[in-house]
């Protein structure tokens, strides 16, 4: 009762929300002003460093079924291809909130896999927990019901109408209150696709205000 997660207050749904709420989180207040060089480069390759107390983040979906997938974090590589720890389906960073520091990380083959594996690890995440979501090849085919509520109540606005070899990068949290402006979608059309068989990569880029330890 009375838990207030700053996500929840301040990027989501605090007084005023909306867009141009969102938008700041992608600009720097005082430093916009400060001449850098075009080239210059911020955590996880930011155009622009995030306010204090928030954490950079940048992540690449899966390209087709043949260039995995990326999660940064504070200049930190969660997931990828170097490190081994990708593979087909949904690709997923459980963070600490407050420290930022990655709790765990795996792979869900949502083709051939067990959904259970994956139920087993969502279901018990603890409030404020952040959680990066990064589609490679297929992430939906193996989708139950029961799976995209549990998305949905992390602020997912498309995990239910995720379908075959879709396009998806998502960052929600355990305890939000609204709808996470942290997700991208693109469907699997023959008339759209980038790649044959798939739709282009996502990328997605921003800053995430820490969990406040108080409440």
């Amino acid at each position: 009762m009375g838990l207030s997660w700053i996500l929840v207050t301040i990027l989501l749904g605090g007084p005023g929300g909306g867009l141009p709420r969102i938008q700041q989180f992608f600009t720097s207040p005082e430093n916009s002003v400060t001449a850098e060089p075009r080239t210059r480069k911020y955590k996880c390759g930011l155009p622009q460093p995030c306010p204090e107390e928030h954490l950079a983040f940048r992540m690449v979906s899966g390209a087709a079924n043949v260039i995995g997938p990326k999660i940064c974090l504070e200049d930190k590589m969660l997931m990828s291809s170097v490190k081994d720890n990708v593979g087909r389906g949904l690709n997923i960073a459980l963070v600490n909130g407050v420290s930022g520091e990655l709790l765990e990380a795996r792979a869900f083959d949502m083709w051939a896999g067990d959904v259970n594996d994956l139920l087993k690890f969502i279901r018990p995440l603890h409030e404020g927990t952040l959680v990066f979501v990064a589609s490679y090849d297929d992430p939906a085919t193996k989708m139950n019901e029961e799976t995209r509520k549990l998305f949905s109540e992390l602020g997912s606005r498309n995990a239910k109408e995720l379908a075959f070899r879709d396009s998806w990068v998502f960052v929600g949290a355990k305890g939000v209150q609204n709808k996470s402006p942290f997700e991208q979608h693109v469907k699997n059309s023959k008339h759209t696709n980038k790649y044959e068989g798939w739709p282009e990569a996502l990328e997605m880029e921003g800053c995430i205000p820490r969990r406040s330890m108080v409440g």
